[in-house]
Order: C-alpha cells, then structure tokens, then sequence
C-alpha cells in the first residue's frame, strides 16, 4: 500500500490524547443526545481512556427544542456534582440558526463556546441554507461574537466557493471527526478531507450522542494518516 493511502485507527494514531471535544450530546435528557446520567458518566469514563484533557457539552438549542440558559445550566450543574473523573467540563450549546437565534442573540441570552466566551457554535438544516445564511454570521460579527460552524463538510448545500467565502469572512470550522472516517457519506467524508487539505477547520468535535456511536466513528473508525496529522494541528 502506498504510504499516502495508508490508514489508522483514530484512537490508535495518537490524535485524541490531550484532545478537547468541541462539540458532543453528552448532557442528559435535553436533545436527541445521551439520554441519561449513566450513559452519560459512561462516556466521560471512555473519553478520559481515550486521553480527552476537555470536554463541551453542547446541547441543541432550536425552535424544535428549545432549551433555555438556565435549564441547561441546571442540567450541566447535575453532571459535574455526579462526575468524579478528570476532565474538565464545559458547557455551551449548538445554535441553529433559525427565529429562535435571532430573538436570543438580541436578547444576549446566549451560551458562548471558548474560554474566552466569544464564539457561539452554530448550525443549519444539512438540506437548505436559511434564509439570509451571510447576514446572519454578519449579525454574530456585529455582536461580538465569532460564528463557529459545526460540521460544514455536511451541508450538502454548500459548495467550495460558499467555504472560500466562509473563511474570508472569517467565520471560524468545526470539523466532525466521523466524517474522516465515513460515517455519514462518502460526499461528507470528501468534504471533510478538501476542508482539512485547505487548512478551513480550526476545532474538531466527535459530536457524540451514543455509547455505541463514539467506538464506532471515533474510537474504532479508519482515516488516512495523512488526514489524522492534519487533524492533530486543531484545537
């Protein structure tokens, strides 16, 4: 096999130890994520084998569940008086960016990712853009925050000029590292690797929302070890 086309494990290449998870549904019962705090401890054991340093939690907030602030941090409150391990948790959510974002973000009722606190991890539909995608990351911008997109390589919308464009703005990537692996399509896998070669990501998430799925697309998934030394530059 030639050395370009070679593949690893991700686990056994190394590129998780010391890692931060920029994005997972690890908190409990509050999206389509882990459903309960067993499952919950579960993961976090796993990832502190797997040598995860940090981990975010990072909870839909949409018009379809519309998870408030408090609720969350609630929530996340009860995760950390019921973990005894040593990853450092955080909690911030996925926005999608419909109505609800909008109202929340002139508000300031937000949950900003980064220890800084000034990005907001945001999403969209996979299918469609919504509408005035531009003006909304502008509107971001202007309130001090960066956009940080979740897993671009799987909007099936978005060609490579919408990313050239994405980064000229400024609008900072977020890679899914199933996607290296195929865990969704060999589209999104494609996307992914051009993204990655293109240096556009600058964070990597699992986005994580069962025991089974993190062995399966994280732990156990084959990528290319030319991908998995790109992949270890990210935060």
């Amino acid at each position: 096999m030639w050395p370009f086309s070679r593949t690893s494990t991700i686990a056994g290449s190394g590129v998780l130890r010391g890692a931060t998870d920029w994005h997972c549904h690890l908190l409990p019962g509050v999206d389509d994520g882990i459903k309960d705090m067993a499952d919950t401890l579960t993961l976090l054991r796993r990832y502190e084998e797997e040598g995860f340093r940090e981990v975010w939690f990072t909870p839909h907030i949409m018009e379809d569940i519309p998870n408030t602030t408090a609720a969350l941090r609630a929530r996340f409150a009860e995760v950390k008086d019921a973990y005894e391990g040593g990853l450092t948790l955080h909690l911030a959510a996925e926005n999608m960016l419909d109505t609800l974002f909008e109202e929340r973000l002139e508000a300031g009722d937000l949950l900003p990712i980064g220890e800084a606190g000034d990005m907001l991890l945001v999403e969209t539909s996979y299918f469609t853009a919504p509408y005035d995608l531009w003006g909304l990351l502008r509107s971001i911008q202007t309130a001090g925050f960066h956009p940080l997109l979740a897993h671009p390589e799987r909007y099936l919308y978005m060609s490579h000029d919408d990313y050239d464009r994405l980064h000229e703005m400024g609008v900072r990537l977020q890679l899914n590292i199933p996607a290296l692996g195929g865990a969704y399509s060999p589209g999104s896998k494609a996307r992914a690797q051009y993204l990655l070669q293109r240096g556009y990501y600058s964070f990597k998430g699992t986005d994580t929302h069962r025991v089974s799925g993190f062995e399966k697309a994280v732990v156990e998934a084959k990528v290319k070890e030319s991908c998995l030394k790109l992949m270890a530059t990210l935060k």
